[in-house]
């Protein structure tokens, strides 16, 4: 087995970006490569891009620069969303061999003849318009949890947005591919699947994003919920007009999936909201997070914030800052606007400064650890189970209950990849909660 081919990853952005570039590296290892660690030396390495964080350009250029460091002869991709949007921009970057856009990510190895340098990064990348179908994915990140993609692309026309454009139209798996998927991963010992897309709740658009919606995302959970070996069952970000209030009732009497929704919110002023053109007022939102708290008491309920969005005054932002405030909330993902060429936000009027932005950033920062702590204060005392993780952090073993409180007990290997019913003791000073196991550990 001489003179395999080595290739490395790395992966920005969203969870959605990890499952794919997990297929795309199966599909390197069915070529004959062997994967390594990207901090290894390799004959290839491949940078799956996002578009979403800020300084994507500054980043994707260290992160070649790290890869020229260890080999300088290796031939460098670059695929994803930022591939899709800024094709030139990337392979114009010193080192960059080969960017594919949107559909020509899943076919890398087809474009790849010989791993010789090219003097100027190669372009492949389609109108976005040609992004209509779809690739299943899954990615088995610590052995304790996988990704599980079953959504892709969003016809939603949010001013700040440029999902859209890198990923195309919304379009889904179909319900039996996914249903494999679940199975596959949890033949693997793998406890937890956590589902994934970019706009999941649209789940039901055909493979060809044709507008018949076969199946719901209701449909797809209550089928999720009977695949066999599967322990835990979380749904990541899922817009609150398509968290419909059957699917928060069938998830507070499921066998699998755990109390736990991260629903974006972006903004608390509904005057705001309707110049992101988001597709729900306030009180939509009020109403989804009443629900679960009426089922479900314990569910923790995560919310993405975005603040100094064009035209937010004071006034705006005291209202997004008041409404969270009194909500019963158990933490913040806090976005700062970020204008994005080529959507309708950028060309707006009444930008507010970068300083205003950072400050408001600041105090829904605060506001997310007063409510996480708030949040793990009310858990204590209760009996839950946690699922650990496989890291040793400064002695100490981390995990997740089914309601995505952090605990930490002293380090023991044996605990990695398994359940156990425990008793919330205490706060920690680091902010993660300590524990007793109800039966001892085996």
């Amino acid at each position: 087995m001489e003179n395999r081919k080595k290739v490395a990853f790395y992966t920005l952005g969203c969870k959605l970006n990890f499952s794919e570039t997990s297929t795309i590296a199966r599909n390197f290892q069915d070529e004959g490569f062997d994967r390594v660690d990207f901090e290894e030396v390799a004959d290839m390495y491949v940078i799956n891009t996002c578009s979403v964080t800020e300084n994507a350009d500054k980043q994707f250029k260290q992160i070649v620069k790290k890869a020229m460091k260890l080999n300088d002869k290796a031939f460098v991709a670059a695929v994803g969303c930022y591939a899709q949007l800024k094709p030139e921009e990337l392979a114009a970057v010193d080192g960059v061999d080969l960017v594919l856009g949107a559909t020509e990510k899943f076919k890398i190895t087809d474009y790849i003849t010989d791993l010789s340098k090219n003097d100027m990064g190669e372009i492949h990348s389609c109108e976005i318009e040609e992004a209509d179908f779809y690739v299943g994915s899954y990615s088995i990140g610590d052995r304790t949890r996988a990704f599980l993609k079953v959504q892709d692309g969003c016809d939603y026309k949010c001013t700040y947005c440029t999902i859209p454009l890198a990923r195309g139209i919304s379009r889904s798996d179909a319900l039996e591919n996914v249903l494999k998927n679940a199975s596959d991963i949890s033949k693997q010992g793998i406890k937890e699947i956590v589902l994934t897309g970019v706009n999941i709740g649209d789940y039901g658009k055909g493979e060809f994003g044709n507008k018949k919606h076969e199946h719901t995302f209701l449909d797809l959970v209550k089928a999720l919920d009977e695949v066999e070996g599967i322990e835990r069952l979380r749904i990541s970000s899922i817009e609150p007009n398509l968290l419909k209030n059957e699917t928060i009732d069938f998830v507070s009497k499921s066998r699998t999936f755990v109390p736990h929704f991260h629903i974006p919110l972006q903004s608390g002023s509904n005057e705001i909201l309707g110049k992101m053109k988001r597709r729900y007022q306030r009180e939509i939102y009020t109403d989804r997070v009443e629900n679960i708290r009426q089922v479900m008491p314990h569910a923790c309920i995560g919310v993405d914030v975005i603040v100094g969005f064009p035209g937010e005054t004071e006034e705006h932002f005291l209202e997004t800052y008041n409404f969270l405030n009194e909500m019963d909330i158990s933490y913040l993902h806090v976005f700062t606007y970020s204008e994005r060429d080529n959507t309708e936000a950028a060309t707006m009027e009444d930008v507010v400064p970068m300083n205003v932005r950072n400050k408001r950033s600041k105090m829904l920062r605060g506001l997310s650890v007063k409510k996480r702590r708030a949040f793990y204060e009310n858990q204590l005392g209760s009996n839950r189970t946690v699922l650990f993780e496989s890291e040793n952090k400064e002695g100490y073993i981390h995990g997740f209950t089914e309601n995505y409180v952090k605990v930490k007990t002293p380090w023991n290997p044996e605990l990695i990849n398994t359940l156990h019913e425990i008793n919330l003791t205490k706060i920690d000073e680091d902010g993660s909660v300590r524990m007793e196991f109800l039966v001892v550990a085996v």
